[in-house]
Protein backbone atom coordinates (compact mmCIF):
# COMPACT_ATOMS: atom_id res chain seq x y z
CA UNK A 1 0.00 0.00 0.00
CA UNK A 2 1.64 3.20 -1.13
CA UNK A 3 -0.40 5.68 0.95
CA UNK A 4 -1.39 7.76 -2.07
CA UNK A 5 -1.55 11.15 -0.45
CA UNK A 6 -1.54 9.95 3.18
CA UNK A 7 -4.91 11.51 4.01
CA UNK A 8 -5.80 12.79 7.48
CA UNK A 9 -3.28 13.31 10.26
CA UNK A 10 -4.35 10.95 13.08
CA UNK A 11 -3.45 13.25 15.96
CA UNK A 12 -5.03 16.47 14.66
CA UNK A 13 -8.57 17.81 14.90
CA UNK A 14 -10.65 17.39 11.75
CA UNK A 15 -14.12 18.34 10.55
CA UNK A 16 -16.81 16.32 8.82
CA UNK A 17 -16.00 18.16 5.57
CA UNK A 18 -12.34 17.11 5.77
CA UNK A 19 -13.29 13.46 6.32
CA UNK A 20 -15.78 13.77 3.45
CA UNK A 21 -13.03 15.09 1.15
CA UNK A 22 -10.92 12.08 2.11
CA UNK A 23 -13.91 9.84 1.31
CA UNK A 24 -14.50 11.53 -2.07
CA UNK A 25 -10.86 11.16 -3.08
CA UNK A 26 -10.77 7.46 -2.22
CA UNK A 27 -14.14 6.92 -3.91
CA UNK A 28 -12.97 8.65 -7.11
CA UNK A 29 -9.87 6.47 -7.27
CA UNK A 30 -11.85 3.25 -6.87
CA UNK A 31 -14.39 4.32 -9.48
CA UNK A 32 -11.52 4.88 -11.93
CA UNK A 33 -10.26 1.35 -11.26
CA UNK A 34 -13.69 -0.16 -11.95
CA UNK A 35 -14.58 1.98 -14.99
CA UNK A 36 -12.03 3.94 -17.03
CA UNK A 37 -9.06 1.83 -15.84
CA UNK A 38 -10.96 -1.45 -15.77
CA UNK A 39 -8.70 -3.31 -18.23
CA UNK A 40 -5.60 -2.62 -16.17
CA UNK A 41 -7.51 -3.42 -12.97
CA UNK A 42 -8.66 -6.75 -14.43
CA UNK A 43 -5.11 -7.76 -15.37
CA UNK A 44 -3.72 -6.84 -11.95
CA UNK A 45 -6.27 -9.06 -10.19
CA UNK A 46 -4.48 -12.28 -11.18
CA UNK A 47 -6.14 -15.27 -9.42
CA UNK A 48 -2.71 -16.96 -9.24
CA UNK A 49 -1.45 -14.27 -6.85
CA UNK A 50 -2.03 -14.09 -3.09
CA UNK A 51 -4.90 -12.26 -1.40
CA UNK A 52 -5.21 -8.92 -3.16
CA UNK A 53 -7.11 -5.79 -2.14
CA UNK A 54 -8.31 -2.71 -4.01
CA UNK A 55 -7.28 0.51 -2.25
CA UNK A 56 -8.52 4.00 -3.05
CA UNK A 57 -6.43 6.97 -1.92
CA UNK A 58 -7.31 10.56 -1.01
CA UNK A 59 -5.51 11.90 -4.10
CA UNK A 60 -7.97 9.98 -6.36
CA UNK A 61 -5.52 7.21 -7.25
CA UNK A 62 -5.98 3.48 -6.73
CA UNK A 63 -3.84 0.40 -6.20
CA UNK A 64 -4.25 -3.38 -6.23
CA UNK A 65 -1.88 -4.87 -3.71
CA UNK A 66 -1.47 -7.12 -0.69
CA UNK A 67 -3.11 -6.07 2.59
CA UNK A 68 -1.17 -4.14 5.22
CA UNK A 69 1.16 -6.27 7.33
CA UNK A 70 0.81 -4.22 10.51
CA UNK A 71 -1.62 -5.51 13.14
CA UNK A 72 -3.86 -3.77 13.88
CA UNK A 73 -3.78 -1.78 10.63
CA UNK A 74 -3.62 2.02 10.59
CA UNK A 75 -7.14 2.19 9.11
CA UNK A 76 -9.74 -0.54 8.32
CA UNK A 77 -8.71 -2.86 5.52
CA UNK A 78 -10.70 -3.50 2.31
CA UNK A 79 -12.01 -6.93 1.29
CA UNK A 80 -9.32 -9.61 0.87
CA UNK A 81 -8.93 -11.89 -2.12
CA UNK A 82 -10.92 -9.97 -4.75
CA UNK A 83 -8.70 -11.64 -7.37
CA UNK A 84 -9.78 -15.20 -6.52
CA UNK A 85 -13.32 -14.76 -7.88
CA UNK A 86 -12.26 -13.00 -11.07
CA UNK A 87 -12.29 -15.95 -13.49
CA UNK A 88 -15.13 -17.80 -11.77
CA UNK A 89 -17.75 -15.09 -12.37
CA UNK A 90 -19.18 -13.04 -15.20
CA UNK A 91 -17.00 -9.92 -15.44
CA UNK A 92 -19.87 -7.50 -14.80
CA UNK A 93 -20.99 -9.48 -11.77
CA UNK A 94 -17.44 -9.60 -10.43
CA UNK A 95 -16.99 -5.84 -10.85
CA UNK A 96 -20.32 -5.25 -9.12
CA UNK A 97 -19.19 -7.46 -6.23
CA UNK A 98 -15.92 -5.54 -5.89
CA UNK A 99 -17.93 -2.29 -6.01
CA UNK A 100 -20.17 -3.39 -3.13
CA UNK A 101 -17.16 -4.29 -0.99
CA UNK A 102 -15.53 -0.99 -1.94
CA UNK A 103 -18.59 0.96 -0.75
CA UNK A 104 -18.51 -0.94 2.53
CA UNK A 105 -14.81 -0.17 3.00
CA UNK A 106 -15.23 3.55 2.27
CA UNK A 107 -17.97 3.84 4.89
CA UNK A 108 -15.89 1.96 7.46
CA UNK A 109 -12.90 4.25 6.85
CA UNK A 110 -15.01 7.42 7.06
CA UNK A 111 -16.65 6.45 10.33
CA UNK A 112 -13.38 5.13 11.72
CA UNK A 113 -12.07 8.68 11.28
CA UNK A 114 -15.29 10.01 12.80
CA UNK A 115 -14.77 7.89 15.91
CA UNK A 116 -11.06 8.64 16.11
CA UNK A 117 -11.62 12.38 15.83
CA UNK A 118 -14.39 12.33 18.43
CA UNK A 119 -17.28 13.40 16.19
CA UNK A 120 -20.49 14.03 18.12
CA UNK A 121 -23.94 12.95 16.97
CA UNK A 122 -24.61 16.01 14.83
CA UNK A 123 -21.19 15.84 13.15
CA UNK A 124 -21.66 12.14 12.39
CA UNK A 125 -25.08 12.90 10.94
CA UNK A 126 -23.62 15.63 8.74
CA UNK A 127 -20.88 13.27 7.53
CA UNK A 128 -23.40 10.58 6.63
CA UNK A 129 -25.62 13.15 4.92
CA UNK A 130 -22.73 14.33 2.74
CA UNK A 131 -21.85 10.74 1.81
CA UNK A 132 -25.46 9.72 1.24
CA UNK A 133 -25.99 12.53 -1.28
CA UNK A 134 -23.53 10.84 -3.65
CA UNK A 135 -24.18 7.69 -5.71
CA UNK A 136 -22.48 4.59 -4.37
CA UNK A 137 -19.66 2.97 -6.33
CA UNK A 138 -22.01 0.06 -6.99
CA UNK A 139 -24.60 2.43 -8.50
CA UNK A 140 -21.95 4.00 -10.73
CA UNK A 141 -20.44 0.70 -11.89
CA UNK A 142 -23.78 -1.00 -12.59
CA UNK A 143 -25.30 2.04 -14.26
CA UNK A 144 -28.01 2.41 -11.59
CA UNK A 145 -26.95 6.01 -10.93
CA UNK A 146 -27.66 7.02 -14.55
CA UNK A 147 -30.97 5.17 -14.48
CA UNK A 148 -32.03 7.00 -11.32
CA UNK A 149 -31.06 10.33 -12.87
CA UNK A 150 -33.19 9.61 -15.95
CA UNK A 151 -36.17 8.60 -13.81
CA UNK A 152 -36.19 12.05 -12.23
CA UNK A 153 -37.35 13.46 -15.63
CA UNK A 154 -36.73 17.11 -14.79
CA UNK A 155 -38.24 19.83 -16.99
CA UNK A 156 -37.56 23.50 -17.45
CA UNK A 157 -40.11 24.68 -14.90
CA UNK A 158 -39.67 22.21 -12.04
CA UNK A 159 -37.33 19.62 -10.54
CA UNK A 160 -38.41 16.15 -9.47
CA UNK A 161 -38.81 15.72 -5.72
CA UNK A 162 -38.37 19.48 -5.27
CA UNK A 163 -40.79 22.38 -4.84
CA UNK A 164 -41.79 23.94 -8.18
CA UNK A 165 -39.65 27.04 -7.69
CA UNK A 166 -35.89 27.24 -7.30
CA UNK A 167 -36.23 29.36 -4.19
CA UNK A 168 -38.07 27.69 -1.33
CA UNK A 169 -39.67 29.87 1.29
CA UNK A 170 -41.30 28.96 4.55
CA UNK A 171 -44.75 28.46 3.05
CA UNK A 172 -43.56 25.99 0.38
CA UNK A 173 -41.78 23.83 2.96
CA UNK A 174 -44.46 23.97 5.63
CA UNK A 175 -47.70 23.63 3.70
CA UNK A 176 -49.86 20.70 4.79
CA UNK A 177 -47.88 20.69 8.03
CA UNK A 178 -51.10 20.90 10.10
CA UNK A 179 -53.92 19.81 7.79
CA UNK A 180 -57.53 20.52 8.78
CA UNK A 181 -59.86 17.57 9.33
CA UNK A 182 -62.00 18.47 6.31
CA UNK A 183 -58.88 18.62 4.11
CA UNK A 184 -57.46 15.23 5.05
CA UNK A 185 -59.15 13.44 2.16
CA UNK A 186 -58.01 14.25 -1.36
CA UNK A 187 -54.73 15.87 -0.30
CA UNK A 188 -52.44 12.82 -0.55
CA UNK A 189 -50.16 14.36 -3.18
CA UNK A 190 -49.77 17.54 -1.19
CA UNK A 191 -49.00 15.56 2.00
CA UNK A 192 -46.37 13.51 0.19
CA UNK A 193 -44.75 16.68 -1.16
CA UNK A 194 -44.71 18.20 2.32
CA UNK A 195 -43.12 15.02 3.72
CA UNK A 196 -40.40 15.22 1.07
CA UNK A 197 -39.74 18.85 1.96
CA UNK A 198 -39.59 18.02 5.66
CA UNK A 199 -37.02 15.29 4.95
CA UNK A 200 -34.74 17.59 2.98
CA UNK A 201 -31.31 18.14 4.53
CA UNK A 202 -29.22 21.24 4.01
CA UNK A 203 -26.20 20.48 1.83
CA UNK A 204 -23.95 22.59 4.06
CA UNK A 205 -24.95 21.89 7.67
CA UNK A 206 -26.66 18.53 7.03
CA UNK A 207 -29.69 19.37 9.17
CA UNK A 208 -33.39 19.80 8.56
CA UNK A 209 -34.00 22.33 11.31
CA UNK A 210 -35.11 25.93 10.80
CA UNK A 211 -37.98 24.87 8.51
CA UNK A 212 -39.36 28.42 8.56
CA UNK A 213 -36.14 29.83 7.17
CA UNK A 214 -35.33 30.73 3.58
CA UNK A 215 -33.92 27.87 1.43
CA UNK A 216 -32.34 27.84 -2.03
CA UNK A 217 -31.63 25.01 -4.49
CA UNK A 218 -28.45 24.61 -6.55
CA UNK A 219 -29.30 24.41 -10.26
CA UNK A 220 -26.24 22.23 -10.88
CA UNK A 221 -26.32 19.47 -8.21
CA UNK A 222 -29.96 20.05 -7.12
CA UNK A 223 -29.10 20.08 -3.41
CA UNK A 224 -30.99 22.39 -1.06
CA UNK A 225 -29.30 24.85 1.30
CA UNK A 226 -30.31 27.15 4.13
CA UNK A 227 -29.89 30.67 2.79
CA UNK A 228 -27.87 31.61 5.87
CA UNK A 229 -25.49 28.67 5.32
CA UNK A 230 -24.55 29.86 1.82
CA UNK A 231 -24.97 33.58 2.61
CA UNK A 232 -27.83 34.13 0.18
CA UNK A 233 -30.75 36.34 1.17
CA UNK A 234 -34.25 36.20 -0.39
CA UNK A 235 -33.67 39.62 -1.95
CA UNK A 236 -30.39 38.51 -3.52
CA UNK A 237 -31.90 35.25 -4.76
CA UNK A 238 -34.49 37.15 -6.79
CA UNK A 239 -31.67 38.45 -9.00
CA UNK A 240 -29.92 35.08 -9.47
CA UNK A 241 -30.91 33.39 -12.73
CA UNK A 242 -28.95 30.19 -12.11
CA UNK A 243 -27.64 29.48 -8.63
CA UNK A 244 -24.53 27.34 -8.07
CA UNK A 245 -23.64 26.21 -4.55
CA UNK A 246 -20.11 26.67 -3.13
CA UNK A 247 -19.17 23.01 -3.83
CA UNK A 248 -20.13 23.25 -7.53
CA UNK A 249 -18.44 26.65 -7.86
CA UNK A 250 -15.20 25.31 -6.35
CA UNK A 251 -15.26 22.23 -8.61
CA UNK A 252 -15.49 24.45 -11.69
CA UNK A 253 -12.64 26.65 -10.42
CA UNK A 254 -10.39 23.60 -9.87
CA UNK A 255 -11.19 22.27 -13.34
Amino acid sequence: MNGGGSGLAPNAAHTADEVFRDYKGRRAGMIKALTTDVERFFKLCDPEKENLCLYGYPDETWEVTLPAEEVPPEIPEPALGINFARDGMNEKDWLALVAVHSDSWLLSVAFYFGARFGFDRETRRRLFSLINNMPTIFEVVTGAAKKQAKEKTPNSSSKSNRPSSKVSRAESRSKAKVPQDEEESGDDDEDEEADEHNNTLCGTCGTNDSKDQFWICCDNCEKWYHGKCVKITPARAEHIKQYKCPDCTNKRARA
